[in-house]
């Protein structure tokens, strides 16, 4: 049995300007502040000798790695990414930038979600990507209309109550 996994399916490369930003914000953190100071305690931790022994040096090896692999990630994504700019021409239909309220048919419980690039979501904040099942059966949908979502808990029924551009 090997360890090989097939690559996760592509995500969009669609992005929002806040998102974008906060990215680079991030990267540059990483680069410039973060990795130097870990760089200096690695380098603290290996002079003090035996390293098999040494839980500090084991730990900031691990925090290295951790970092270079986020930042060579983000150094590949950031450049393939496309910002979408602006407010679509048709304010009443659902595209990527919106924030939706909608009503699920059977239960009469409302959401309100954030539809944003797969980069930026945030369950929190209720943004949900533009890949997820959700948001790619609202896209294009207007108020008071109704689609079907197919859902991990299976196929729910939603109504299109508001849709807002920031």
């Amino acid at each position: 049995m090997s360890r090989w996994r097939p690559p996760p399916p592509r995500s969009t490369a669609i992005i929002t300007r806040a998102g974008f930003d906060a990215l680079k914000a991030e990267l540059d953190h990483l680069w410039r502040e973060l990795r130097p100071e870990v760089v200096k305690a690695l380098a603290a931790a290996a002079a003090e000798g035996d390293r098999s022994e040494n839980a500090e040096y084991t730990y900031r090896k691990k925090q290295l790695g951790e970092i270079d692999r986020r930042v060579r990630y983000l150094s590949k994504r950031i450049p393939s990414l496309k910002v979408a700019e602006g407010v679509p021409t048709d304010r009443a239909a659902i595209f990527f930038g919106a924030s939706i309220e909608i009503e699920n048919i059977v239960t009469e419980e409302t959401h309100v979600y954030r539809i944003v690039g797969p980069d930026e979501t945030d369950a929190k904040k209720g943004w949900i990507s533009v890949d997820s099942p959700l948001a790619r059966a609202s896209l294009k949908k207007r108020i008071d209309e109704e689609f079907e979502a197919e859902l991990p808990g299976g196929k729910a029924r939603f109504a299109v109550l508001a849709v807002n551009y920031p």
